[in-house]
């Protein structure tokens, strides 16, 4: 059933960016599908693997009684499974569809790719991976927080050379992910939360960069960076929200975005220290990015390229920006909210993980 569902979504997604989408629709739109097919072959293997070699395809059995003797080697198995996940994460150097499809997907379709498809990769960790092969988890879990560090590390570098201020969001996004590959390998508690607190705060995040950057093309009809100059004068509301966003982005504390990456580094610190030191890293980079682009699009002169341009007012474009705000900053300043609940479903899970030898 996990299977079929997670192949549901392929279909419609592809639609969504081939026929409502702009510039390479098609081309992004397939790369998506093939990325995402590759890995879901590779998923399917393992999954025949295992229930051919315990006799069930039931979760919560599997759960309870790891398969231990396979046909083919756990290891092999792990990774196949991991590496679909892994994919629609996505973390380097499985992320290249990524870009190509949040550039060329409507506003509507981008928020979608960040608050809910790229959670399904975390989501398929959390509960397939970590509670089936707790060993082969204990065993490769250096190689992922390497892999993480090095995601958050390279990505960040590739986002400060873009010039479309979406594919630079769309950049980001890639990077803020390798935090939830980062918790996940530190396989503690207080590692596994920020896992999830990251998945959860990303997709407002990033949902809300996307939906600022969707405004500002639709008044200036234009992404190009070098292009937009003093949007503040002409449009404060949409400025102030952008900088909110971005500020949230890079950590700022009484922010969501700050709970989650502490949070992750807390729990990741102990086991892997070299990767979380390359994941802070990662933060400064990340204010690099935000601050400069803050500072090219929004302040300086006021242009005369633009002419009559508007402010948000129109009721959908206040509901999504305060909807995502208030999200934001409530977690931020009141984060119990969203961490008592995380912690019950992520406490059985570390549990599992603990538990093996």
């Amino acid at each position: 059933q996990f299977f079929l569902f997670w192949e549901l979504e392929l279909l419609p997604m592809f639609f969504l960016i081939s026929q409502w989408g702009s510039g390479r629709r098609l081309y992004s739109a397939t790369k998506f599908l093939l990325y995402t097919l590759a890995g879901s072959a590779l998923m399917l293997v393992g999954f025949l693997v295992i229930g051919f070699g315990a006799h069930t395809f039931d979760i919560e059995a599997l759960t309870k009684a790891p398969p231990q003797e396979t046909v083919v080697p756990m290891a092999i198995v792990f990774w196949a499974i991991m590496l679909a996940f892994l994919v629609k994460l996505p973390v380097f150097p499985l992320h290249t569809w990524l870009p190509d499809a949040h550039t060329d997907a409507p506003t509507a379709v981008s928020v979608m790719l960040a608050g809910v498809l790229l959670k399904m990769g975390g989501y398929g960790i959390l509960r397939i991976v970590l509670p089936l092969m707790p060993n082969e988890v204990h065993d490769f879990s250096k190689v992922l927080a390497t892999i993480a560090g090095f995601s958050v590390i390279w990505v960040a570098i590739i986002t400060l050379r873009q010039t479309d201020l979406k594919r630079l969001v769309a950049y980001s996004s890639v990077s803020h992910m390798g935090y939830v590959l980062l918790g996940v390998s530190a396989l503690g508690p207080v590692g596994l939360s920020g896992a999830a607190l990251q998945m959860f705060t990303h997709g407002c995040i990033t949902g809300l960069l996307f939906v600022m950057v969707g405004m500002i093309y639709d008044r200036t009809h234009t992404r190009e960076i070098s292009q937009l100059r003093g949007l503040m004068h002409h449009m404060p509301l949409i400025g102030t929200v952008f900088i909110v966003a971005g500020l949230a982005s890079l950590g700022l504390p009484a922010m969501s975005g700050f709970v989650a990456e502490i949070t992750v580094f807390l729990g990741s610190i102990g086991p892997h220290p070299a990767a979380t030191m390359a994941a802070v890293f990662g933060v400064v980079l990340s204010a690099g990015y935000i601050l400069w682009t803050i500072e090219r699009i929004l302040h300086g002169p006021k242009t005369h390229d633009f002419h009559d341009l508007t402010d948000a007012r129109k009721w959908w474009e206040l509901t999504a920006m305060g909807i995502l705000v208030v999200a934001i900053i409530g977690v931020g300043i009141w984060p119990a909210v969203l961490t008592d609940t995380v912690r019950m479903g992520i406490e059985p899970i570390a549990k599992i993980v603990e538990a093996a030898p």
